[in-house]
C-alpha cells in the first residue's frame, strides 16, 4: 500500500474521489497528508471529515517559491508520502519539488507527482479548459491523467476519458462532464502506480498488463471500471 500526499486549493472533489476509491479498497493506497495554500479550503474540511490528517501553508504574498516548496516537501516527508497528487492545486510546483519526489528504482523512471487536468492535453493546458475547449469549437473534451514535470500541463499522458461537447453546452455544464470522467479516472490510474505496473520510456507512459507485455496507453478514452 502506497502513501498519498494531496495537494488541493479547492472543494476537493477529486480528493474525495481518492479517499472513497481508498476506503473501498479500489485503490491500494491511503491518502495520509491533504495539504492546502489557501486557509478554510474545502479540500481541509474533506480530509478532517475522512480522519486524515491536514495541514495549511498559506501562499497568499509568498514571494520565495523555492523556500514555499521546500516547507511543502518537508511536510511530505514527515508523512512519508510516496507519490504526490496534484487535485486542484492552484500553484506551479519548482524544480526543487519535483526534484524531491523524482524517480526511483521502485517507480520504474516514473517521476512521483501526478495530476488531474480538465482537457485532453496537450490541447487547452492552463486555466478554464472547458471554456477554452468551447472556444475552440472542438466536437470532443475530457480529461488528463499525466505526470508532472516543469512545464504548465506539459508532463507525460498517463490515461485520458474523452466525453462529447454537445450543442447547447455552456462552461459549467460541459465541466460537469468532465468532472465524472476525473472521479472515474485519477483512482485507477493511482491504482496502477500503486502495482507498479506504469513505466517511462521517453514521453510515452507504458502499462503492463497481467501476463502481457508494456504496451503503449494509446486510447484518447479510457474506460474505467
Amino acid at each position: 500500500m502506497i502513501r498519498l500526499g494531496v495537494l488541493a486549493s479547492g472543494g476537493g472533489t477529486n480528493l474525495q474521489a481518492l479517499l472513497d476509491a481508498c476506503a473501498a479498497r479500489r485503490v491500494d493506497a491511503e491518502v495520509a497528508l491533504v495539504l492546502s495554500n489557501l486557509p478554510g479550503a474545502g479540500a481541509l474540511e474533506r480530509a478532517s471529515r475522512a480522519g486524515v490528517a491536514g495541514d495549511c501553508l498559506p501562499s497568499k504574498g509568498v514571494t520565495d517559491r523555492a523556500a514555499y516548496d521546500a516547507a511543502v516537501v518537508e511536510r511530505l516527508a514527515t508523512a512519508r508520502v510516496d507519490l504526490v497528487c496534484l487535485a486542484g492545486y492552484m500553484r506551479l510546483v519548482t524544480p526543487g519539488f519535483l526534484r524531491a519526489f523524482g524517480p526511483t528504482a521502485a517507480s520504474r523512471g516514473c517521476p512521483r507527482v501526478v495530476n488531474i487536468h480538465p482537457a485532453l492535453l496537450p490541447a487547452f493546458p492552463g486555466l478554464h479548459g472547458p471554456r477554452q475547449a468551447l472556444a475552440a469549437g472542438v466536437k470532443v473534451a475530457g480529461c488528463t491523467v499525466h505526470f508532472v514535470d516543469e512545464g504548465t500541463d506539459t508532463g507525460p499522458v498517463i490515461a485520458q476519458a474523452a466525453v462529447p461537447v454537445l450543442d447547447g453546452d455552456t462552461e459549467d455544464s460541459l465541466a460537469a462532464r468532465i468532472l465524472e470522467q476525473e472521479h472515474r479516472l485519477y483512482p485507477q490510474a493511482i491504482q496502477w502506480i500503486a502495482e507498479g505496473r506504469l513505466s517511462l520510456h521517453g514521453r510515452t507512459v507504458r502499462l503492463d498488463r497481467p501476463g502481457a507485455p508494456a504496451e503503449r496507453l494509446r486510447s484518447p478514452s479510457i474506460e474505467v471500471a
